[in-house]
């Protein structure tokens, strides 16, 4: 990493998709109506991953760009628990609730600013509802260790709960006031001890490069903190910048965001860091220990992207359920609505608070197929693709391999009649290598207000 020319790096700096989905966000629309997401539903038959937003937090994060409901009346928590309960039981309805359960997340918000017993009433309801639970499922919970307790984790581990993610984001003072996210290191090592203590197998810690006041010396001296906690996983996020967006952003100096030339020397660090204290780097933006199954994916060509992060477990038709909360099905991804009013209309009428989404076309398919690839392997195994859709890649893909000879002229990738791959330092742009294969990037070219910076 130490030969990386930052000054060339700079100039790759654009606004560009974080490929969590393909189509991005932007193209879901009412389009997809809610009788074909019903009919998507109910002809499902893959696996299950299963997705609840829970978007309650006492105040603002002024990074965060999630959708929240900010609140200390326990009344609205309560209230949304019995809206849960509701939906789940139309959903059930819809879809063939006996199908293996291999995956399941609780997001935020803050899911642990919930008391113990009313996470319990919710886990307990899914599962009365989705009885067929992998014994290798993944079940996991972000966390906001300000907000955890034993109780908590009694609770998660009862339910079998066996990978906690705690945001961290950023050990600096001064950064933590900046980002109204008060969270001295005692508490996160706290909670982090506690998961320990009750058998949690694989703890991450999630961090934020970009966020204002941040500099390469203070954010050292953040991951040698996160490195006492020693992580089985780390996620280091890069700040998607996007006041356009989120009005809590809007009260940041952005003359305090550290430049695109100290980002890259934060990056380089990071990963020089974490090599050094015996990490692999895993995708474009994740570190994990050797043993991790994550590297067993990543052998196979099978590591899978999606919109609870890296994971082994592809191909399951993910179920979102909650405000906000989004789904994916083999050829389609459905949003709820991010409306409290609008989601218990919805319930109340018995219908799914589904409000948007949007049905993939066999050029998206095999689109989506090869971005994904790429974000999760950094490479493209050409012959797999040809075969799967029955192309030749070369000739359906002729503007996309010119677009990126700009890459490979400068040694980022190199590309063959077998593969595309992009090296150790290309990854670090893999957001940019994505892009030529994106059909929807000429309609927001020149648009600085679509998405985050890459860089």
């Amino acid at each position: 990493m130490s030969t990386i020319d930052l000054e060339k790096f700079a100039k790759y700096s654009k606004p560009g998709p974080r490929y969590t989905s393909y189509p991005t966000a932007l193209e879901f629309s009412e389009a997809f109506e809610y009788d074909a997401y019903i009919r998507a539903l109910e002809s499902g038959t893959e696996k299950l991953s299963i997705y609840v937003h829970l978007p309650f937090c006492r105040s603002a994060c002024y990074f965060c760009g999630c959708n929240v409901v900010f609140t200390s009346k326990e009344e609205k928590l309560s209230r949304y628990v019995e809206y849960l309960k509701r939906e789940i039981d139309i959903l059930a309805k819809h879809l063939d609730t006996s199908r293996e359960v291999i995956q399941f997340h609780f997001g935020g918000g803050t899911p642990t600013y919930y008391q113990a017993f009313e996470l319990d009433e919710i886990i307990r309801y899914i599962k009365q509802h989705f009885p067929n639970w992998s014994k290798e499922a993944e079940v996991s919970c972000e966390i906001d260790p300000r907000f955890f307790n034993e109780a908590h984790i009694k609770v998660l581990t009862a339910h079998g709960f066996n990978r906690i993610s705690f945001g961290v984001q950023d050990l600096d003072e001064r950064v933590q006031q900046e980002i109204h996210r008060i969270q001295p290191f005692e508490i996160t090592k706290a909670a982090v001890d506690l998961a320990r203590k009750y058998g949690i197998t694989s703890i991450n810690t999630d961090l934020i490069y970009g966020l204002p006041y941040q500099s390469l010396e203070s954010f050292a001296r953040t991951l040698e903190g996160v490195a006492e906690l020693d992580p089985d996983r780390v996620a280091v996020f890069n700040y998607a910048h996007v006041p356009w967006l989120m009005r809590t952003m809007r009260k940041f100096d952005e003359t305090t965001l550290p430049a695109p030339e100290e980002k890259l020397n934060i990056l380089r660090y990071t990963i020089d860091f974490f090599q050094k204290h015996g990490y692999k780097m895993v995708g474009m933006d994740h570190f994990a220990k050797p043993d991790d199954e994550l590297f067993g994916a990543i052998a196979k060509g099978e590591l899978h992207r999606n919109f609870q992060g890296y994971t082994t477990k592809g191909g399951a038709n993910l179920i979102g359920i909650g405000l906000t909360s989004i789904g994916e099905g083999a050829r389609y991804y459905a949003q709820n609505t991010k409306d409290m009013k609008r989601y218990e209309a919805a319930i109340d009428a018995g219908r799914l608070p589904y409000e948007r989404g949007v049905a993939l076309s066999e050029d998206d398919l095999l689109r989506k197929t090869v971005i994904m690839e790429l974000m999760a392997n950094f490479s493209v195994n050409i012959p797999r693709i040809e075969k799967q859709f029955g192309i030749d890649f070369q000739h359906y893909f002729a503007d996309a391999l010119e677009a990126l000879q700009e890459f490979v002229d400068a040694g980022l990738v190199t590309i063959d009649a077998q593969k595309i791959e992009a090296n150790a330092t290309g990854a670090m742009l893999i957001r940019n290598i994505a892009m030529p294969f994106d059909a929807y990037m000429k309609k927001y070219e020149g648009s600085k207000k679509s998405f985050s910076k890459t860089v």
